[in-house]
């Protein structure tokens, strides 16, 4: 039994490994339609349990045919339709009741601290499906989507973000020393990633990238991702904090600075962060890279059941 919370804490031969067996089972998917099981059902019998404090679209239906595809079933939780907070049951009592009904727990929250509360208590995976500082699962499906677009290692790449220093970002930076790409980071001054973050980097021995300036960052890029400026939740001024980033939207002038094959990526929903030209332009890929979540999230669910081949 394995969780999957944060690339930080997963070496990257195991990552590897991961994008590896995605890669093989959806090649096998191709004559297959939706709900077909994968050859030899490998989870068969297994229940995972989602629960989810924040909206999700992505994920969900991911999980929810991953799953599916490797023999088992789902059930979604809301966490206020459960006694949990509202109740007064105690997250270590909840955690009791998951591990005895399910095999794995995915879960979506406001909060990484309850990540880490949950894995205390829990004798089943958790997998990290959102939190305030990560967001593995959709990075380490974009480090898949980058290779299958580009035909190489993404270690061979220049990779750029455009944006917010968000969970998005902080399992990017994470995806960065583990995979040793280069990474460029665009963003205003204020909106950096935390001196927190560039320590852990320095730590591995690795360096990021920052600029205050989007053409800058964008540069050579062979990839541009980017995200929301403002999510849903973000609880701040959103009309200044997209006046802020006014001059790092995602245009078709500001992608001519990247190479001239440069793809974009963004793990949605979208904002006023990229225009209509490029986010449906040919350059962009967001609708593979959704997709993509389905078979790196077998390949996750295979990790943490100790199933990985």
């Amino acid at each position: 039994m394995k969780h999957f919370i944060n690339l930080k804490d997963i070496p990257a031969k195991e990552l590897k490994k991961i994008i590896l067996d995605a890669k093989k089972r959806k090649n096998l998917r191709k004559k297959l339609n939706t709900l077909e099981v994968d050859k030899g059902s490998p989870l068969k019998g297994k229940l995972l349990i989602q629960m989810f404090e924040k909206s999700s679209l992505r994920t969900r239906l991911s999980f929810y045919l991953a799953i599916k595809q490797l023999g088992g079933g789902t059930i979604t939780l809301r966490s206020n339709e459960l006694h949990l907070g509202q109740g007064g049951e105690s997250i270590a009592d909840t955690a009791k009741i998951l591990s005895t009904y399910g095999d794995g727990f995915v879960l979506r929250t406001d909060s990484d601290k309850k990540v880490d509360k949950f894995k205390n208590y829990l004798s089943i995976p958790v997998i990290n499906g959102l939190s305030p500082s990560s967001h593995p699962t959709q990075v380490l499906s974009d480090v898949f989507t980058v290779e299958e677009i580009k035909k190489k290692p993404i270690s061979k790449l220049n990779i750029c973000w455009i944006g917010d220093s968000n969970n998005v970002l902080g399992s990017l930076i994470a995806a960065s020393v583990k995979f040793s790409f280069k990474l460029n980071i665009g963003c205003p001054k204020k909106f950096e990633p935390s001196i927190k973050i560039i320590n852990w980097v320095k730590k591995n021995n690795k360096k990021i990238f920052i600029f205050n300036n989007a053409i800058e960052a964008a540069k050579d890029a062979d990839v541009i991702f980017s995200d929301k400026v403002v999510s849903i939740n973000d609880k701040v001024n959103k009309k200044k904090k997209i006046e802020q980033f006014k001059k790092f939207k995602i245009d078709k002038k500001l992608m001519s600075y990247a190479k001239k094959d440069c793809i974009f990526l963004h793990c949605l929903p979208r904002g006023p962060e990229v225009t209509e030209e490029v986010f449906l332009g040919k350059k962009s890929h967001v609708w593979l890279q959704a997709l993509n979540r389905v078979h790196v999230q077998k390949s996750i669910l295979l990790y943490c059941f100790g199933k990985l081949r």
